[in-house]
Formats: structure tokens, sequence, C-alpha cells
């Protein structure tokens, strides 16, 4: 993984795998109970917990590990997905029996029945197995990683990092007797071993490379941030009145996403704010690159002063969000370039005003 990105490197995400397309119909497909459509169709980021499994409510003291990994963080559409599974340690090796692998090895089919278990009371997995997952919106992701100059840019790794803290106390504060950790890596794996060690003194924590493939409850993990990141994508998809392939993986060296993009532009606005990470490279190139199809806009500098600025040098402007529920146009356009827009439209109104006042005195 790279270890930092505030704009996603063509040489990072063409390298990645594609990962497999859909292999069942959107309308088989298992929905799971961390999809909020809401909260998707608002570009908010939002955690969901599973309720706690029958084995540890009967003994919140029994020692049990938690695993984490993630699903999404190279793509250019869709939230990058946070999740940890944990269980019982004396219970771990049912993960082993129904063949928890990292979720890249396993099919669409077979991932989703796994979570779909997880999730069905009565279960061995829904008894012993809990889970979370944070899903880290489009917007919020770009957001932090184009923040203005002089306030400090958030990474992905940063990003990742705090968001995995986060999911682990999370667990931890609903009385889950939490002794060992094992984390997919993000950066370098022992500078990140010793950060998480830290943070948690009371669990052991092992931090690895390939750790989805090494320790079964992550893989677990793995499995549960893979489909709800499927889901989240063909939710999109069917917005967008497409099949549930039309965006294909999200990552760039897919044709399919590629092919998105380039049908999809908008020559102002760029794509819908929810879906695509205007901090990525990909986007960038075809905004401002040589073959663009973004139109150019000139605006006064903050000293009055004409000047150009590049489209995106506005796409961090709006970090907090806060005015996404009051503004229509939300729903189709990417509110970190209209936002900036509208505000400086409104300046030159002011000053238009402002000088024929002054004229008629």
């Amino acid at each position: 993984m790279a270890d930092d990105e505030n704009t996603q490197p063509e040489s990072f995400v063409d390298t990645q795998n594609v990962p497999d397309s859909q292999d069942i119909p959107i309308s088989e497909t298992f929905v799971p109970p961390s999809i909020s459509i809401e909260k998707i169709f608002s570009s908010e980021s939002y955690t969901h917990h599973s309720p706690i499994p029958k084995q540890i409510l009967a003994d919140k003291t029994i020692p049990c590990i938690l695993g984490v990994d993630e699903a999404g963080r190279g793509p250019v559409l869709g939230p990058m997905v946070y999740a940890v599974a944990y269980i019982p340690k004396t219970t771990e090796q049912i993960l082993k029996a129904h063949k928890f692998d990292d979720s890249k090895k396993l099919t669409a089919s077979v991932r989703s029945a796994l979570l779909k278990a997880t999730c069905t009371p009565d279960t061995d997995l829904h008894d012993s197995m809990g889970w979370s997952a944070t899903l880290m919106s489009p917007r919020d992701i770009s957001a932090g990683m184009l923040r203005a100059a002089g306030s400090g840019t958030y990474n992905l790794n940063a990003q990742a990092h705090d968001t995995t803290a986060e999911l682990i106390r999370g667990v931890m504060a609903q009385g889950v007797n939490i002794t060992e950790i094992y984390v997919d890596t993000v950066g370098p794996p022992q500078t990140y071993q010793t950060k998480l060690a830290k943070m948690f003194p009371s669990a052991s924590v092992t931090v690895a490379k390939k750790a989805d493939s090494l320790y079964p409850i992550v893989s677990a993990a793995s499995v549960c941030a893979k489909v709800t990141r499927d889901a989240v994508i063909e939710v999109f998809a069917e917005a967008e009145g497409a099949d549930g392939t039309a965006l294909g993986s999200g990552y760039p060296g897919d044709e399919k996403t590629k092919n998105w993009l380039k049908q999809t532009i908008d020559p102002v606005f760029g794509w819908d704010g929810r879906v695509t990470r205007f901090s990525w490279r990909t986007v960038r190139d075809m905004l401002e690159g040589k073959t663009a199809k973004a139109v150019e806009a000139d605006w006064p500098d903050d000293d009055g002063e004409e000047g150009e600025q590049k489209i995106t040098s506005f796409l961090g402007a709006c970090s907090n969000g806060f005015l996404i529920e009051h503004m229509p146009w939300e729903r189709r356009f990417g509110l970190d370039v209209l936002i900036p827009v509208y505000n400086r439209l409104e300046r030159i109104h002011r000053i238009i005003i402002d000088t024929g006042a002054s004229n008629q005195s």
C-alpha cells in the first residue's frame, strides 16, 4: 500500500488487481444491514455495529480476538469501507470450517453467503461472531485529502488509522473483552503495530502484510468490508439507471469504470460527488489534463485582481459539508465544486451592487 496519497498516483491504482465483477444479479444480492440508503445518498460517513453475539453476551469476560481489514482503498468510485470482526478465542476454528479467506480470493456469491449467514439468527456464525463497519464516503475522503493550504492535509493513511482505532474502541465500549487484535497493514507494519499497541495496551496487537490471508479473523473482516462496499456500488449503479456492473469495480484500471467516467463527466461540475473521489489523479487528469473535457474558469483573486485558477483548486474548500442538507442540487452534483463557485459568484454580485450604488451617489 502507498504510504501517502494526497492525490492517488496512477502507478498505485493501475497495478492493483481489479476485483471480480458481481457474479449474481442485483435482485438476488444479499444487502447487509450496514447499508443505509439515506446516509449513502447524503454523502455521510457512518458506522454500523452488529448485535453482540450470544456466546459473548453469555459471558463478557470471555477472551475474544478481533480482525481489521478494508475494501475500496484504491478505487476512484465509491466509499472506502473499514470493518472489524470479533469472536471468542475458543470458537475461532469455525472460521476455518466456513473457509473464510481474503475476500479478493472468494467469489461474490461466496462472500455474500458468508455474511448472510453471519447476519442470520441461530446460525453458528451469528451466535459467535460480531462485526462492525465504517463507510467512509467519497466526499469525506476527498475533503480530507484536498484541504485548503494551511489547514493540514488529512491523507488516506491518517484517515485509515483513525477509522481503525475508532472501530476497535467501539467494540470495546460495548463490553467485549478483546485480548488479541490482528490488522492488515496500512504503511510500515512495525510502525503501525507500535502505534496501535500504545492505543490498546490491554490487547496483544499484530499488524502484518497480507493479514487477510494469514489470519481467518482478518479474512472475516475483509468479507464484511467487501460485501458492504459492493452493495454500495450497486446502489449507485441503480440510481444511475444502470445495471449493477455499469460502474465496474471502481478501480481506475477497470475499463468499465473508465468508460463510466468518460461518459458521465459534466464539463462544469464533473461527476456526482456522492460517487466520485475528486482527490484521485484519474479525476484530475480528466478535469485538467491534455484531453480534459472540463471548461476552464477565470476567477478574480482575493485581492481583486484578475487571475486564473483550475477548477480542482476549489475541490477541498467545503471540508465540513455544512450546507449539504440545504442545497437542492447536491443530489446530483459535487458540492466540493459547487459551494466555492457559489460563494465566489455571490461575492462578485455584492461588488457589482456596491459599485452601482456608489456611481448613483
